[in-house]
């Protein structure tokens, strides 16, 4: 693009001009130096009060909206991971707590926060996105989360900024070492894990100036239990008495198809539900009942370790410049063992004698709630996956002084990441049981038994069926160089006059492999490798159920000789040193922005008016190369260029000492994940046999997502240690990507040829297709009173709520991909309301925080279009009592221990569009949340 030299020419000119930021393009600098009466206003306290007194001055010297994580050493977050220490936080919200720890964060509804560590952008292999939940809460000085965003910051994110920093050695006045070891109890897994880490630190003033290394490792790991309860599907049943001419027999299951046009599955309300609802079957009007296809149960057995290390050598040759090295290191290794059960609930066939008392029905609807029957056919399956994940940061820094009021800040980055998963898979399948099912037996768990309920545990009676062998592979690099500069006046009204550019250029590559086998047929016990599994106490007790069954446990098996015992049905299967990973994708990005912004200063009333203004410009350059794995890997380039213009503006205004308000407006940009612009199609079978199997691919022509922000705040810090604010905002947002599904018909696939196989699939692609509004409000609070009587001295209370509305503009398509008009929806993951609250104590050696979190239900996502349900599924309100408390038995030494989820709350979802849909009748799944203890150590020498 000609744009680029004459861009970067500026840029460079700009910043050598001027000079540098403390964060370069990431964290924003003060409007104008803060006035004396901010600078007195900051605590310097120690403890637990400490983490929050700290964000709230981070808060109150921002120019922008800024919320914040403070540790005062290290392990001081009572958290395992970034995610769950973020999760008291305004405007906050976190979810998907499988295994044991919160995994998906959304700040304000929205869930696409930038991360960023020490201002740096960081990813996971060949995504756009950083696992955060990878950040051991061990390694962190500071988490800064940015509602706002002005010129200098990277220009993507909707939902905001999420910048990480690690300590460096000059932050420190000479020899440190602290560190941590926590043994951590899983009541799901019943076993303890350890959580250690430990940071040595020191300085020297040398005759070439100060010099300072420091290095900080952690290390966690987590063997964890995820116990998963489901009602299947619904789907519609004839009555007990079939209209003559329907062809149907009693309670038989009506189909959709190719050939039988009978119901559409995947309407977003689903059937109707009302009594006496009809189908048009051989031309007749006949009345039906909706029913769920199948139960299931997922007990999953886990282990996952995160070793992780940041080490940083900073010198200071005199006191007007510093430069830091630093390479930061995070890992993950995953293991898991999917014991899966799954009953189809849906035969017809062998039904009771009085069949009008087989079933019951939701009073006033035509949803069957309970029922019995007989001969059902069912199977197990034996799920064991694997992930690994390396990701290295490699980064120099430098700053310089200008004179008095310049500054110079130059950075450049190198990060490699790469990620390998693999799956390895055996179904056993039983012989017909009879079933006796009620689908919502309380508080949205089903209850059901079988005939006879010793099969499930008997190896003799389960065959041995289809082998499914996969994995993935995924790299992602970059090299990345920032310049910014600065240069600041005391008085009159133009203050500061900033200006920088950053370039970035990125590779991406993804792979695949698949392939698998129909059933042996041999008994499991008969089977030759590995020893069959059955587990115990699932669900304990909480639900009646069965809580043990048998299966294939790959865990235990040679997948070679597995391998080759199916090529007596598969003879293409390969062996280890023969598989291959065919090319999905393979990327290049180059990435300029520039940016100029000034800061302003001019008193009203008496009392100063700070502003800031800037624009900051984007030129994206793409090389894309897609790979087809149903055409022999065939290739397609697409190449693609962008430029925007993003302008921002803040205005802060002190009424008084301690009360101000402030407004900005910004636009950020949402850029496609690189797997959404594939448009090779990635496919899946017919795993529940419901006659059609799944698919997704992406669309070459998406473009960004844009988004324009406007916020006003109001802040009152009413005493040293406390404040209360609140925060009205609005995000208008253009080209939001929504999935569209169609029904296609894909011949002569890739997929393995077993049971599942089929040449029918609902294919899912996103488009640009929606637009929205998301506005809401932030009220929080931090109080700790300076009046209490001495035995209460150093309680307080740190809170905050969320209140929002979102809506957004669904397209409504045809089986045949074709836009027949819109609906309204709200945005996926946004609660209505959310609030937090935190009743701390800190006094002498005790330091405790009581914490409790909730959020109201909210629209998770769309379930397949494959059933008769509503599509929407919903989440039910969230919430986790948590408690942290620290003995100091010196001053260097604390005893701490930390219990999480005290009330032992669960996950559930249910079925929900529009007015249509509830947690009783249309209850899906739930899942026990883990409830973990922990007891350590934590030291610190000086």
């Amino acid at each position: 693009m000609a744009i680029k030299p004459i861009a970067l020419g500026s840029a460079s000119m700009f910043a050598l001009m001027l000079a540098g930021a403390a964060h370069a393009q990431t964290a924003p600098a003060s409007v104008a130096p803060p006035a004396a009466d901010d600078e007195a206003a900051d605590i310097v306290v120690t403890g637990v009060r400490a983490s929050i007194v700290g964000a709230l001055n981070v808060r109150k010297n921002s120019t922008q909206i800024v919320d914040s994580i403070v540790s005062e050493d290290v392990g001081k977050l009572p958290d395992n991971n970034v995610v769950e220490a973020l999760q008291r936080v305004t405007g906050i919200q976190v979810t998907d707590r499988a295994g044991g720890e919160a995994a998906t964060i959304s700040i304000r509804g929205l869930t696409d926060p930038l991360t960023t560590l020490n201002g740096r952008n960081i990813f996971t292999a060949a995504g756009t996105s950083f696992a955060l939940q990878d950040i051991s809460a061990n390694l962190v000085k500071q988490v800064d989360v940015y509602k706002t965003r002005s010129a200098d910051q990277l220009e993507s994110g909707l939902a905001g900024q999420i910048d990480v920093q690690t300590r460096r050695p000059l932050d420190f006045e000479g020899f440190t070492i602290s560190g941590l070891a926590r043994g951590i109890y899983s009541e799901l897994a019943d076993k303890a894990n350890p959580n250690v880490a430990l940071l040595v630190s020191n300085r020297w003033e040398t005759g070439i100036g100060d010099i300072g290394f420091l290095v900080n490792a952690s290390y966690t790991k987590a063997q964890f239990r995820n116990q998963n309860l489901q009602a299947g599907a619904m789907v519609p049943f004839a009555t007990e008495n079939p209209t003559a001419g329907s062809g149907l027999t009693p309670l038989q299951r009506i189909f959709p198809g190719a050939t039988n046009e009978n119901w559409t599955p995947g309407l977003d309300a689903g059937l109707p539900t009302a009594p006496g609802s009809t189908l048009n079957i051989n031309g007749v009007d006949t009345p039906y009942y909706l029913s769920r296809d199948a139960i299931i149960a997922s007990d999953v057995y886990g282990k996952r370790e995160r070793p992780s290390i940041n080490a940083a050598l900073q010198w200071a040759p005199n006191d007007s410049s510093v430069y830091t090295a630093e390479v930061f290191y995070t890992g993950f290794r995953g293991e898991s063992f999917n014991s899966l059960h799954f009953s189809f609930a849906d035969w017809w066939g062998d039904l009771p004698a009085d069949v009008a008392n087989s079933f019951e029905l939701y009073e006033g609807t035509n949803i069957i709630k309970s029922r019995q029957m007989g001969s059902v056919a069912g199977f197990n399956s034996g799920d064991m996956a694997t992930n690994r994940t390396d990701s290295y940061v490699y980064a120099l820094n430098a700053k310089w002084d200008v004179g008095s009021n310049g500054k110079i800040v130059a950075d450049v980055a190198y990060q490699d990441s790469k990620n390998e998963t693999s799956f390895f898979a055996i179904r056993t399948d039983r012989g017909p049981l009879d079933l006796n099912v009620d689908f919502n037996a309380g508080g949205g768990l089903p209850a059901y038994s079988f005939g006879n309920q010793e099969v499930l545990t008997d190896a003799s009676k389960w065959t041995v069926g289809n082998l499914f062998d996969s994995g993935t592979k995924t790299a992602g690099s970059a090299l990345t160089m920032m310049l910014d500069g600065e240069y600041k006046w005391d008085e009159g009204f133009l203050r500061r006059i900033k200006a920088g550019f950053r370039y970035d250029n990125r590779d991406a590559d993804s792979y695949v492999r698949d392939q698998g086998a129909g059933g042996l047929g041999s008994t499991l016990d008969a089977f030759g490798e590995g020893s069959p599994f059955t587990n115990t106490g699932f669900f304990d007790g909480r639900a009646d159920i069965p809580t043990s069954w048998v299966l294939a446990d790959p865990r235990s098996m040679n997948k070679d000789a597995v391998r080759q015992l199916y090529r007596a049905v598969a003879p293409g299967l390969l062996l280890s040193d023969q598989l291959t990973f065919g090319r999905v994708f393979s990327i290049n990005e180059s990435n300029l922005a520039a940016y100029i912004l000034a800061d302003g200063e001019l008193e009203i009333f008496g009392r100063p008016l700070q502003l800031q203004g800037g624009v900051r410009f984007v030129a994206i350059d793409t090389l894309y190369d897609y790979f087809d794995r149903g055409n022999n890997f065939a290739q397609t380039t697409v190449s693609t260029g962008s430029e925007k213009f993003l302008p921002s503006f803040t205005a802060r205004y002190n009424i008084t000492d301690n009360l101000r308000i402030r407004f900005n407006y910004g636009e950020v940009l949402r850029r496609p994940a690189f797997g959404d612009l594939n448009p090779n199609l990635s496919l899946t079978g017919d795993l529940s046999r419901i006659g059609f199997g799944t698919g997704s691919a992406g669309n070459a022509n998406l473009r960004a997502t844009h988004s324009k922000n406007m916020d006003l705040a109001i802040e009152w810090y009413f005493e040293r240690n406390s404040a209360i604010y609140a925060t009205a905002f609005q995000r208008k947002i253009n080209g939001l990507v929504v999935p569209l599904t169609v029904r296609e018909f894909v011949p002569n696939n890739y997929l393995p040829r077993n049971e599942t196989y089929t040449e029918f699939f609902n294919i899912t692609r996103p488009a640009n297709a929606s637009n929205g509004t998301l506005k809401g409000l932030e009220l929080g609070l931090t109080y700790f009173p300076s009046y209490l009587p001495r035995f209460l001295d150093g309680l307080g209370f740190t809170g905050s709520a969320t209140i929002l509305d979102s809506e957004q503009t669904i397209p409504v398509v045809n089986n045949e991909g074709e836009i027949t008009g819109t609906t309204k929806s709200a945005f996926f993951g946004v609660s209505k309301l959310s609030y937090n609250a935190t009743l701390a104590y800190d006094k002498g050696p005790v330091g405790a925080r009581l914490s409790y979190i909730w959020r109201k239900g909210f629209l998770q996502g769309n379930a397949a279009r494959a059933f008769a349900n509503p599509i929407g599924v919903w989440r039910a309100p969230e919430k986790s009592l948590d408690f942290q408390l620290t003995l100091n038995l010196t001053e260097d030494i604390g005893i701490t221990f930390d219990a999480v989820n005290i009330t032992k709350a669960k996950q559930q979802d249910y079925y929900k569009f529009g007015d249509v849909g509830n947690p009783t009748e249309f209850n899906s799944s739930t899942l026990l949340i883990d409830r973990t203890f922990a007891l350590g150590v934590r030291f610190k020498f000086d």
